[in-house]
């Protein structure tokens, strides 16, 4: 999943999006609610967390010129008011769910996954492509009946190339959206990590189905 944590609490923030990380997510950070609001409407994400209390824009405004513009996008809302007329009043302007400081990790992150699985259907968080599985929530990936273990960058790389199966990726759109580089760094990460995935993805099958495509980029097919 793609997450915006809009939160000014530096330490909070960095904690929050590395546990995101850890778990195989992508989190990105806004530390007040003008520089949320702007990245809300600039990526689609799967999920905000948003503190209630922000400076520049407070939460509650935020979310409620997002409904107004008719984004959608499931919230989740961090506070240190806690009491009932306070999540009350986070809901009504526009939150789906309502989180009281302090909180432990898994609970959030029980909760991002609740919403994200409520926004789209249980479908849009499980790809297929021939007998190859991804399961975004459970983080599993299997191929017929075997399980196949990747690391966090692996599985990102397989959900993105999954997500468009049937298209080119191109280097580029891998850099931007599986690395969250908006440069080329010159390196072979691409290839080290395409090679590796390969080889856990196609290696012991008849079947390949993740193919380079010359002087192009990538792309994951249907072989039939």
């Amino acid at each position: 999943m793609r997450i915006l944590i809009v939160e000014d609490d530096r330490d909070a923030a960095d904690y929050i999006a590395r546990a995101f990380r850890e778990v195989g997510h992508v989190a990105d950070h806004a530390a007040d609610g003008e520089e949320g609001l702007a990245l809300a409407f600039e990526r689609e994400y799967d999920v905000l967390v948003v503190d209630r209390m922000l400076p520049k824009r407070d939460g509650l405004s935020l979310i409620g010129e997002l409904r107004g513009k008719k984004v959608e996008t499931p919230v989740l809302i961090l506070s240190a008011l806690g009491q009932v007329d306070d999540r009350i009043k986070g809901l009504r302007a526009g939150g789906d769910d309502y989180l009281p400081k302090p909180y432990s990790f898994a609970e959030l992150l029980a909760r991002v996954e609740v919403l994200a699985r409520r926004r789209g259907g249980r479908e849009d968080m499980a790809y297929r492509v021939g007998d190859l599985e991804l399961d975004r929530l459970s983080h599993r990936v299997s191929r017929g009946t075997e399980e196949i273990m990747l690391q966090p960058r692996e599985f990102r790389l397989l959900e993105y190339l999954m997500k468009h199966a049937g298209q080119v990726v191109t280097r580029t759109m891998l850099l931007e959206n599986v690395w969250d580089y908006h440069f080329d760094p010159q390196t072979n990460v691409i290839d080290v990590h395409i090679s590796r995935l390969r080889s856990k993805i196609d290696k012991n099958f008849a079947q390949p189905l993740l193919h380079t495509i010359r002087g192009a980029g990538y792309m994951v097919r249907d072989p039939k």
